[in-house]
């Protein structure tokens, strides 16, 4: 068998793991509490939608949110990785937004049911290009930033997550075997609003990356 590219780890991995409130200023802001540990939930590999194509709304969705996170790739599986080699189990990193049908993870929280029709829909998870693990040697102090129209919704640093990455990958190997290719979203800062058809959205690291995406119609 050829051996996978890891930096189009979109075309090919299976999962995509993310992380909720791991900002304690973007739970605040939500009203929701401030976890003690990790919340997680799932998007499927057709999330992704990268560069050149549009975000589209779902039909049911009023109310369509960004999220700007930092995503780790995984470049080595493990199932129960201690926090101590975590971070050999990481590839590199890619700029990811979290799209969210805000309006339907609301109605759903009140009815205590899963959070996939607002997670879950096809292009909810734009990604940038592949960042190899050299070119961010601190992950855990990264200043992550987004702009819709050219003006600035989220600035924020992951030196402000509650968890850390070693933990996260710990945590959800514990009970979720990570795979080759696999992507764990971390989690986005405050600073999340709506958008709409012909909103245009630009994300970046400085001096590492940026992405630029278009809201395309609802389908």
């Amino acid at each position: 068998m050829t051996a996978r590219n890891i930096a189009r780890f979109w075309e090919w991995g299976r999962k995509i793991v993310c992380v909720g409130r791991n900002y304690a200023e973007h739970a605040k802001e939500l009203r929701n509490a401030v976890p003690s540990e990790p919340v997680l939930f799932l998007k499927p590999p057709s999330a992704y939608v990268k560069e050149g194509s549009p975000i589209l709304v779902p039909r049911y969705c009023s109310s369509l949110h960004h999220e700007v996170e930092l995503g780790v790739v995984v470049g080595k599986a493990g199932t129960a990785i201690p926090q101590s080699s975590a971070m050999e189990h990481v590839a590199g990193y890619a700029l990811c937004l979290d799209m969210t049908a805000r309006d339907i993870q609301d109605e759903c929280k009140s009815k205590g049911l899963p959070w996939t029709l607002a997670k879950a829909f096809d292009t909810s998870c734009p990604v940038s290009e592949f960042i190899p693990k050299e070119r961010l040697p601190d992950p855990a102090n990264v200043t992550l930033w987004l702009k819709v129209n050219d003006v600035e919704r989220q600035n924020g640093s992951t030196s402000q997550m509650i968890f850390s990455i070693p933990y996260l990958i710990s945590y959800i190997s514990e009970v979720i075997s990570l795979e080759e290719g696999d992507l764990i979203l971390t989690g986005t800062p405050k600073g999340v609003s709506a958008v709409q058809e012909h909103d245009e959205l630009q994300a970046g690291i400085d001096g590492i990356v940026t992405m630029t995406f278009k809201i395309g119609k609802t389908w």
